[in-house]
């Protein structure tokens, strides 16, 4: 009788910290916290601070493909497991942060290094709860760039189109140089509810800074429409079109970016 009590309660508890976790409206991220890691896998353990890692910075000067397939990083904060020696290798964040790849015409400084002078240069990356002072300011960084509703408050994908930032694709010494494919028509998406506007996707708008293997096949499995199935709540849980958009592109509640297709 205890043990089937018990089992009844904890049913509950759990049906109960569910529950908790939906209907509620979330502190939305300021523009420059928008897309913003924390890195701790082994910095605390070290005795530094865990690393914060600003997806707008590097979002305006490399693809998300560059550095997701190319370099590696995974889709998931905290899923790479960087440790200090892959960057001294020259993997990872080390693929750039060596002290001798030039960006924009500044050396990008040198990451990790077991040299005791180079201690207070951790700061730059080990900066969680620190008084650090950045190397770009936000707003003086995307003051020119068009704006966006939600996010960091920037059209990244307009600001790529009127050449306003041109992110690299290919880091000598990483990348492979490889033949292009046709980008494939853009197509509807049907909803199934009345009176909300079909979905227009574009290949084209997500190559530019995806490429095909980013999506294909992980993401979303094989290349032809229908393959895989997929509802809104699997993406508002971080799936599929939510791997990106729940974290780093324009978020979901900004419906009209996607269902764009006047209804009938």
């Amino acid at each position: 009788m205890k043990r089937t009590f018990y089992i009844a309660l904890l049913v509950l508890v759990i049906a109960g910290v569910t529950s908790a976790q939906t209907g509620v409206k979330k502190k939305r991220p300021l523009p420059y916290e928008y897309g913003r890691v924390v890195i701790s896998n082994y910095s605390e353990k070290a005795g530094l601070a865990p690393v914060v890692f600003d997806h707008w910075l590097h979002r305006a000067k490399f693809t998300c493909r560059l550095c997701h397939v190319d370099i590696g990083f995974a889709m998931k904060a905290g899923a790479t497991g960087i440790k200090a020696s892959d960057n001294m290798n020259g993997y990872y964040c080390g693929s750039c942060h060596n002290g001798k790849k030039a960006f924009d015409d500044k050396i990008v400084f040198d990451t990790c290094s077991k040299a005791p002078e180079a201690q207070t240069r951790c700061l730059r990356c080990h900066s969680l709860g620190k008084n650090v002072k950045a190397g770009y300011d936000f707003s003086k960084f995307t003051e020119n760039l068009p704006r966006g509703r939600f996010g960091n408050g920037v059209d990244w994908e307009h600001a790529e189109v009127d050449g306003l930032i041109k992110p690299l694709d290919f880091l000598e010494g990483i990348s492979i140089k490889r033949q292009s494919l046709t980008v494939q028509k853009d197509f509807a998406l049907g909803t199934k509810l009345e009176g909300m506007p079909d979905i227009i996707f574009s290949h084209k708008k997500h190559t530019v800074w995806n490429g095909c293997e980013l999506c294909h096949p992980e993401i979303f499995v094989g290349v032809k429409k229908g393959t895989t199935k997929y509802s809104m709540t699997e993406i508002f849980e971080g799936k599929y079109c939510g791997v990106c958009h729940t974290s780093v592109a324009f978020p979901l509640i900004d419906c009209q970016r996607c269902h764009t297709k006047a209804v009938q």
